[in-house]
């Protein structure tokens, strides 16, 4: 399944997020929540999060330091969870405040994922994107890709 849109959510008392109906059947077998790189938190398929971590950590060296500081920053702040019958999940303190997140937040389809934003860090991201766009694109369509 491919994850799409913007979707406004509230945090419940218990800081569980609900997950959007669309997507439950495809997060079914349980996600991995986990400090992105970004002030956001990113909810991944099993699945999906093995295939990440295996294409872009599998082939660290560990015996680098920075491959193991690495290694511990994804793995070391990730969670494997399960949604419950209601379709929430619970995201826990530390993953809330890296993203910024109090109550409200903006639930966003990234292709193979999901990011939940604080409605502020959203606000501030789409701006650079609406910025860097044009020129991401013309330097991705002339070689220049990143992954």
């Amino acid at each position: 399944m491919t994850f799409l849109g913007q979707h406004e959510h509230n945090l419940d008392s218990k800081d569980r997020l609900t997950i959007p109906s669309r997507f439950r059947d495809a997060l079914a077998d349980g996600v991995v929540l986990f400090q992105d790189l970004d002030p956001c938190v990113s909810i991944y398929p099993k699945a999906g999060y093995e295939k990440l971590t295996e294409r872009y950590l599998g082939t660290l060296n560990p015996l680098s330091s920075k491959s193991r500081l690495m290694l511990r920053r994804f793995h070391g702040r990730a969670r494997d969870v399960s949604l419950d019958s209601a379709g929430r999940v619970l995201l826990p303190k530390n993953l809330l405040e890296h993203a910024g997140i109090e109550s409200s937040c903006i639930v966003v389809g990234v292709d193979d994922h999901l990011e939940v934003w604080s409605p502020e860090g959203w606000a501030a991201q789409e701006e650079l994107m609406e910025a860097e766009a044009a020129g991401l694109a013309e330097e991705l369509a002339t070689g220049g890709n990143e992954g």
